[in-house]
């Protein structure tokens, strides 16, 4: 930490803008968890002579405001601890999410749609951003596909527990006979990852088409082609955005994604090539069906890779899924 203020105030530190820019970023977040663990190691004293107080003096409601207290440290020494699990190289990015509906037309794609809902309100609570790339949706219900970009601290190393298949179980809206569905969401997540020097796309590997944007919803439509579609010739991959108004910000926004896409099939493709010197592990992994959703004959969510369970759907589906997450990170990555 020293090392890198001691750069910081030398004379040429700007001279390498990009350079400069990568150490600030990083001694700005070393202050931060320092500064995190400063204040809990004070809230932690002060609450033991707190507790100290209250026991010399018998003093019933001081204990109650110890309890209180210590909850609130408990809270914050949770959160510190689960930042320590991050130790991948970009858990600390943001996240571009895809939801992409299985088979089951309605019913898959209006449970697609209560997903987004859902990763949307989570991202509120914890306040940060979300921009909407690409939003695909049907005529009658649903969404046939949607990606989206959320922007906070460590949003990739949190969302990368949801990765995977989503089920779930509830007596359809769409079935007038009233019978029970069973519909999936695959949920996929990769870091978004600014300009690489090993990612290099050349123009003519490139097809980039204009199209007319569909807000959601009917909502907001633009009347302009001013929705981007990039298609990179050499892989296949394509990328859509139409969440701003202007070509030229949703032709930046897909450019950026399609690095990150590209960036992430190139890192699958190296672990690929481990895995085959490595030989077939006995336990290959986690099934695709991370977790249930059921809303009926009884309201409950589990989680198949912690074994985690919550009796209040309502509150899960309503955004509060911390407790999968911080699960999963413990399970996983500690």
């Amino acid at each position: 930490m020293a090392e890198l203020e001691r750069e910081t105030v030398k004379p040429s530190f700007w001279d390498d803008k990009e350079r400069a820019g990568k150490i600030a970023s990083e001694v700005a977040e070393l202050n931060e968890e320092i500064g995190l663990f400063e204040h809990l190691t004070k809230e932690m004293i002060d609450l033991i002579q707190l507790n100290e107080l209250a026991v010399t003096e018998e003093d019933v409601k001081l204990s109650r405001e110890v309890e209180t207290e210590y909850g609130k440290t408990l809270k914050d020494y949770n959160e510190v601890e689960k930042r320590s699990l991050f130790s991948g190289e970009f858990d600390k990015n943001d996240a571009v999410v895809s939801l992409h509906p299985g088979a089951g037309g309605l019913e898959s794609q209006d449970w697609a749609e209560m997903l987004l809902r859902m990763y949307l309100r989570w991202a509120d609570k914890k306040k940060f951003k979300v921009d909407i790339n690409d939003y695909q949706p049907d005529e009658e219900a649903g969404i046939k596909s949607v990606m989206f970009t959320v922007h906070g601290p460590y949003a990739f190393g949190l969302l990368e527990a949801e990765k995977g298949v989503h089920r779930l179980v509830r007596i359809s809206p769409f079935d007038q006979a009233k019978r029970r569905h069973t519909s999936f969401v695959s949920v996929d997540a990769i870091p978004l990852i600014e300009v690489r020097k090993e990612i290099e796309i050349k123009p003519e590997d490139l097809r980039i088409d204009t199209y007319r944007s569909s807000g959601a919803g009917g909502q907001h439509v633009n009347v302009t082609d001013s929705a981007v579609r990039i298609v990179h010739l050499p892989t296949g991959v394509t990328v859509q955005c139409q969440n701003e108004r202007s070509q030229l910000k949703n032709k930046q926004t897909a450019m950026k994604i399609l690095k990150a896409r590209l960036f992430d099939r190139m890192r699958k493709e190296q672990e690929k090539k481990i895995e085959e010197l490595r030989g077939q592990r006995e336990d290959i992994a986690f099934g695709s069906q991370i977790r249930s959703y059921v809303f009926h004959p009884y309201r409950m969510v589990k989680d198949h890779r912690t074994d985690i369970e919550i009796g209040d759907a309502d509150r899960v589906i309503n955004g509060d899924i911390d407790e999968f997450i911080d699960a999963y990170l413990r399970k996983v990555k500690r």
